[in-house]
C-alpha cells in the first residue's frame, strides 16, 4: 500500500521501508552459450576498450572515456561514469570481458558479458562484483550501451549523478537534482540518531534512482514489487557474500511524498538496518530487526500512541490480542495489516526498553545479529523468558488509547 504524507499517517509510513537480505537472487551467474559470432565479436578488442574505459575512469578523464563511445548517447553515458565514480569517491574499479551473449547488432556489434567491481572508498569494507550486459560496437571498439532487460544496472552507470559527501555520509541523486541536499541533511541526521543509541563507526551511502523503474533495475527485482516502498536496505551487488557492500536505496515517488518528520524517521529506520549490518543476520527474528529500527527511529519522535501504534490498536480492537510474537510471514510486503505488524514490532522493542531499560535491548539487538539465540539473548538482558516477553507485549497493546477501556 502508498503511504500517505504527513504525520498523521506516520504509522503507516513504517510499512514503506523494507529490509532485502541477499538480493531478489543468490543464484551464481551462468554465460549463457554463445552463438556462432565469431566474424563479428573480437573479444581482444573488447577486453582493450574495456582496459581504456577502466583507464579513463581512474584518472578521471572524460574526454578519454567519451572516445569509447559509438555515438553521441553512449559518449555522454561514458563521460557521466567517469564523473561519477569521481564523485562518489569509488576505488577498485575493474572492467573484465566475460563472453558474448550470442546477440548480433548489424555487421559490426553484439552484447557481451561484463564483470564489474567496485567499492565506494572510506564507506564499503569489501567491493560490490556484478556481471552487466554490455553492447560493442566497431567489432568492440566502441561501446554502444551499458546495462539490459532483467540485470542489475548500478546507479553509478546509468547516468548523470547529483553527488553529496559530508564526512562518512554519500548521497547519489540520479539526475541534476538539488534535492540532494536534503537527502544528505536526512542521512546525516540518521546516522546521529542510531549512533546515539548503537556506537560505532562506518558511514552511510544512500541511492536515490530516478523513479521506481530506476530502483527495479537498480536491485534487479520483479516490476511492481517494491512501488509502495519509501526505502530499501541492501546489498549493492544483490549477492550474500561476506562484506558485501550495503547501501540504502530510496524509491523517490514515495518518499518525496513524506513530509519532514515521516521522511527522517523512514531515512533513520533504513540507516540502522545499513550501520548494524543487519541484512547479515539472516536468523534474527524480524520482530526485533524492525521493531529495534523503529526503536531507533522514533525514539526521539514527539507523537502521541493514536499516531504510532494506531493501525495496531486497531486490529487488536476489532480481532483481539495476537497470541504471538509477530511472524517472519507477516512482514511480507504483499501481507495484509503490514502497518500494524511493524506497529507490533516497535511495540515489543519499546516494551523491553520499558522493562530492562534501553541498553539491556541494545544488548539483545547485538547479541541475536551475532548469531544468538533470541529467547537465550531476552532472558540474560531483560530477565523474561519468551512467554513473560509475549505476555507483558500483550499487556502493552491491552493499554493501547482506542483498545483500553
Amino acid at each position: 500500500m502508498r503511504p500517505r504524507a504527513g504525520c498523521r499517517a506516520l504509522a503507516a509510513l513504517l510499512t514503506a521501508a523494507a529490509l532485502v537480505a541477499g538480493g531478489c537472487s543468490t543464484d551464481d551467474y551462468v554465460a549463457p552459450p554463445p552463438a556462432a559470432t565469431d566474424d563479428v565479436a573480437d573479444a581482444a578488442a573488447a577486453s582493450d576498450t574495456l582496459a581504456d574505459l577502466q583507464a579513463a575512469i581512474r584518472d578521471a578523464d572524460g574526454p578519454a572515456a567519451a572516445d569509447l563511445g559509438a555515438d553521441a548517447a553512449a559518449r555522454d553515458l561514458l563521460t557521466a561514469v567517469v564523473a561519477n565514480a569521481a564523485a562518489l569517491g569509488l576505488a577498485d574499479i575493474t572492467l573484465r570481458y566475460v563472453t558474448e551473449t550470442g546477440r548480433t547488432r548489424g555487421d559490426d556489434g553484439w552484447d557481451g558479458q561484463v564483470a564489474v567491481t567496485w567499492q565506494v572508498d572510506g564507506i564499503d569494507e569489501a567491493s560490490a562484483r556484478i556481471e552487466l550486459p554490455v553492447s560493442f560496437a566497431d567489432h568492440g571498439a566502441a561501446i554502444a550501451a551499458v546495462g539490459g532487460h532483467g540485470a542489475r544496472l548500478p546507479l553509478w552507470l546509468t547516468g548523470p549523478l547529483a553527488v553529496r559527501r559530508a564526512g562518512d555520509v554519500v548521497v547519489a541523486v540520479a539526475g541534476e537534482d538539488a534535492g540532494v541536499e536534503r537527502y544528505l541533511g536526512a542521512a546525516r541526521r540518521a546516522v546521529e540518531q542510531v549512533r546515539a543509541v548503537v556506537p560505532g563507526d562506518g558511514g552511510l551511502v544512500v541511492e536515490v534512482p530516478a523513479d521506481t523503474d530506476g530502483l527495479r533495475r537498480a536491485l534487479d527485482t520483479e516490476p511492481g514489487q517494491y512501488d509502495a516502498i519509501a526505502a530499501i536496505t541492501a546489498p549493492v551487488d544483490g549477492t550474500e557474500a561476506a562484506g558485501s557492500p550495503v547501501h540504502v536505496f530510496l524509491n523517490r515517488g514515495i518518499y518525496d511524498d513524506l513530509d519532514r518528520v515521516a521522511a527522517q524517521v523512514v531515512m533513520t529506520h533504513e540507516a540502522v538496518h545499513a550501520l548494524t549490518d543487519a541484512v547479515a543476520a539472516r536468523q534474527a527474528p524480524l520482530w526485533l530487526v524492525e521493531g529495534f529500527a523503529d526503536y531507533v527511529a522514533l525514539r526521539d519522535v514527539d507523537l502521541p500512541l493514536a499516531t504510532t501504534a494506531g493501525q495496531i490498536a486497531e486490529q487488536v480492537r476489532q480481532g483481539g490480542l495476537p497470541k504471538a510474537l509477530p511472524a517472519p510471514g507477516d512482514f511480507d510486503p504483499a501481507a495484509s495489516h503490514l502497518g500494524a505488524v511493524y506497529e507490533a514490532a516497535w511495540l515489543v522493542c519499546v516494551t523491553l526498553a520499558e522493562h530492562a531499560g534501553e541498553r539491556a535491548l541494545v544488548e539483545i539487538y547485538a547479541d541475536v545479529l551475532s548469531g544468538g539465540d533470541p529467547v537465550v539473548a531476552v532472558r540474560e538482558h531483560a530477565g523474561w523468558t519468551e512467554a513473560e516477553l509475549t505476555a507483558a507485549w500483550q499487556d502493552r497493546l491491552a493499554g493501547l488509547p482506542g483498545v483500553a477501556g
